[in-house]
């Protein structure tokens, strides 16, 4: 039976690594996949897939219009759908993911941040907390050495946001991850 997948984590844990990583185990089974990455995240290109490590791969890109539905009801023979940066899906296309996988037995597993500067849930991964069939938080560490669960906005004199929109693209020269003492000392 098909499930519906989180795996989250703060900001240089490996999610797109392993995403990467998943992809290519199910092709080298001869299993087909197909990969989606946020359209607003341009960071490395539009429609690309990338580790801080190096490699990248294309995928198509979605946005708060994508029908997930419409697009994968009708591919025969996927065997797996991967979504980078998850937190940007909309509520609306969590449900379409749960139902593909429930009802059309095609798998998804979502990667994301679960959390945005100011510790609030994203909508995408508010939707994927409460209807995802596996959740799994991937681990990074704080400059400290503790456990990193919040991402931190900085600020060019490397100062903590603490307002802003919640969607503002960047890496590392604008976020941070960092535990929770140092998120609240900051």
């Amino acid at each position: 039976m098909a499930k519906l997948f989180f795996r989250y984590a703060a900001m240089n844990a490996g999610k797109s690594t392993a995403l990467l990583q998943v992809a290519h185990n199910y092709e080298e089974r001869g299993h087909r996949v197909r990969l989606f990455t946020a359209e607003v995240d341009d960071r490395y290109g539009r429609g690309m897939i990338t580790s801080r490590l190096g490699p990248q791969r294309p995928a198509e890109e979605f946005n708060g219009a994508t029908d997930f539905r419409a697009l994968l009801t009708v591919d025969a023979g996927l065997a797996c759908v991967l979504i980078d940066e998850a937190q940007f899906l909309t509520s609306a296309q969590v449900w379409a993911l749960h139902e593909l996988a429930h009802v059309h037995d095609l798998p998804s597993i979502c990667y994301g941040l679960r959390t945005d500067f100011r510790g609030e849930l994203f909508p995408g991964s508010a939707a994927l907390l409460g209807l995802a069939d596996e959740l799994d938080e991937m681990k990074t560490i704080c400059e400290c050495g503790r456990k990193a669960t919040m991402n931190m906005r900085i600020d060019a004199r490397n100062q903590k946001v603490t307002e802003g929109a919640q969607i503002e693209i960047g890496d590392n020269a604008r976020y941070r991850a960092v535990c929770g003492r140092c998120f609240r000392l900051a």
